[in-house]
């Protein structure tokens, strides 16, 4: 999975990157000190990892992955080149999910580029940006389409699908709240077009240590990005990208005591990795053994087979069964011959439909 971070200049974004991954990426109080995308790799925590990981006393314990890419600070007329605006686009086409930085705290220190604190104009701010560079898709797609419309019917049904949502977007609205409807060749040239006000988006509205124990609700600015959110399906959490930077120097258990004594239950990483596999519909399943315990991640809905060339494609092609235990069974009992014994691990076929938190043993042939 792979993240983009963006926000206008200032509002917290590098902080929180650097937090996240540790990345160090230079963080300075001016304008597009994001110059090249700085791109970290963090480890998604998940407590059973460890628990079966000891269990079983594996040399090698490999969470799930998930990629941050820092785009580079975005201005006003970004699609028309200003700032860093084109470099900006061409990085952000390749996520599969936006996370927007919001600024939603006041700091006399830190200077904002419009020089007050607006969230909403924020927001507005770059999807206005984005709006602009998929309408320069989709026009040079129409110009493309069009020679031909005239002669062959396809492109013109791919025609009048451009056309309406040229339509939407030039009214403001972005391309992740238009109807594509069940038709099997528009809902592919929808996702050929990749634009980007079609990426799935999560809201990190950051906020004042003050605003972290409620997690915003005394926040207007907050508020007003949750509600805007709910209109297009989004998610929102708050978190306070200075907190973060502390935290990121702490072990475990300091960080532990330090989210008790704010009276947090878990850190910005935590909330920014559920609220992304919650946005793109994703879990996790886990093998597990003395070599190695490992987590892979899938979209929910996945079956077996599927779920098994994730692992490797013979695994896939070679599909036999898959033996399948709870982790918390597999735990409970010790062992899988054991937890067999109680009939608690199944051995399923094609059609199984995996859940979070199985732990699967493939059988194959190749």
């Amino acid at each position: 999975m792979k993240l983009g971070i963006v926000g206008l200049p200032n509002v917290g974004k590098s902080t929180l990157f650097n937090s996240l991954t540790k990345a160090g990426a230079e963080s300075a109080n001016y304008p597009f000190c994001t110059i090249e995308p700085n791109i970290g790799i963090v480890a998604v925590p998940d407590e059973r990892l460890k628990l079966l990981g000891d269990m079983y006393q594996s040399r090698k314990v490999t969470p799930a992955v998930i990629e941050f890419v820092d785009i580079a600070g975005l201005v006003k007329g970004a699609s028309k080149g200003e700032g860093l605006g084109n470099q900006f686009l061409s990085n952000i086409r390749e996520v599969d999910a936006i996370v927007h930085v919001v600024r939603c705290f006041e700091d006399g220190d830190v200077v904002h580029v419009d020089g007050s604190v607006d969230p909403l104009r924020d927001i507005e701010t770059i999807n206005l940006e984005l709006i602009f560079s998929d309408l320069e898709i989709l026009e040079r797609r129409m110009s493309k389409t069009a020679k031909g419309a005239r002669m062959d019917k396809t492109l013109a049904k791919e025609m009048g699908l451009l056309e309406r949502l040229k339509e939407w977007l030039e009214a403001g609205n972005l391309a992740l709240t238009f109807e594509v409807g069940e038709d099997e060749d528009e809902a592919a040239w929808f996702k050929e077009y990749n634009l980007l006000t079609a990426k799935p988006v999560i809201f990190a509205a950051n906020v004042g240590e003050e605003d972290l124990a409620d997690d915003g609700a005394s926040n207007n600015g907050v508020q007003a990005v949750r509600s805007f959110a709910a209109d297009t399906g989004s998610e929102v959490f708050a978190i306070s990208a200075r907190i973060e930077q502390e935290i990121a120097e702490l072990d475990e258990e300091e960080k532990a005591m330090f989210l008790e004594d704010l009276g947090v239950k878990e850190s910005g990483l935590e909330k920014l990795i559920r609220a992304s596999y919650h946005l793109l519909g994703l879990q996790s399943f886990l093998t597990a053994g003395e070599d190695e315990t490992r987590a892979w991640t899938i979209k929910i809905g996945t079956k077996a087979p599927q779920a098994a060339g994730k692992i490797h494609t013979d695994f896939e092609r070679g599909f036999i069964k898959a033996e399948v235990v709870n982790y918390k069974d597999l735990l409970e009992y010790g062992s899988l011959s054991a937890a067999r014994e109680k009939g608690l691990v199944g051995m399923e076929g094609k059609e199984y439909v995996v859940q979070d938190g199985d732990v699967i043993l493939f059988r194959f042939n190749v």
